[in-house]
């Protein structure tokens, strides 16, 4: 199925995503993309619905096709001072401050945005199945989100991040419960509160 490569023709749409809202550790990293209007590829979706490889495969095509593109983070302190709903619309209003070309609409997956920017927006439920821009601005934060993640991994090995990415799995639950947390782990979240923190 071909996603819709815009909400309303003869303007420059934005799409925004984020991943990592559902992890203990590391960022929330979002992005922000905009296609061309003509823009189609039936490889483009929603990033949880594809392969590694197959994510690996379409960001290149994604950066060479779109007009602008870009990704930022909210850091672990950000999440853990404002909480993490807030952060990932922080980080996504510094994906579309850091574009090249200014959008004249944003069109934020889920169901909720605040944010300090004066563009106007469209939110949509599972918009990255139904938006190319959303889903290519899925693919290029958790693309990015997990490379860092896998990096990451090599200095904190105790938790998996390398197959996990951060989110709860029961090795990283496991690490957390033998090791303790880490600088990158979220302190605010229930699970790592009273935590040890390792400073490795």
């Amino acid at each position: 199925m071909i996603l819709k490569p815009f909400l309303e023709a003869n303007r420059i749409e934005a799409g925004c995503d984020e991943v990592g809202r559902g992890c203990l550790a590391g960022p929330v990293v979002a992005a922000a993309v905009i296609l061309p209007a003509d823009y189609s590829n039936p490889w483009i979706n929603d990033s949880k619905k594809l392969g590694k490889k197959q994510r690996e495969n379409l960001i290149a095509e994604i950066k060479e096709q779109a007009l602008a593109w870009q990704i930022a983070e909210a850091n672990v302190e950000e999440i853990d001072q404002i909480n993490i709903l807030n952060a990932s619309f922080l980080a996504m209003s510094r994906a579309v401050q850091g574009l090249a070309l200014l959008p004249e609409h944003l069109l934020i997956d889920g169901n909720r945005w605040k944010s300090q920017l004066t563009i106007p927006h469209t939110c949509v439920i599972k918009g990255d199945g139904k938006y190319a821009s959303i889903a290519a601005a899925s693919i290029l934060a958790k693309v990015y989100r997990d490379e860092l993640m896998e990096k990451l991994a090599l200095k904190f090995p105790h938790y998996a991040w390398e197959r996990n990415a951060g989110y709860p799995t029961k090795a990283h639950r496991s690490g957390i419960e033998i090791h303790g947390a880490c600088i990158w782990h979220r302190k605010s979240f229930k699970l790592l509160k009273d935590q040890i923190i390792l400073e490795f």
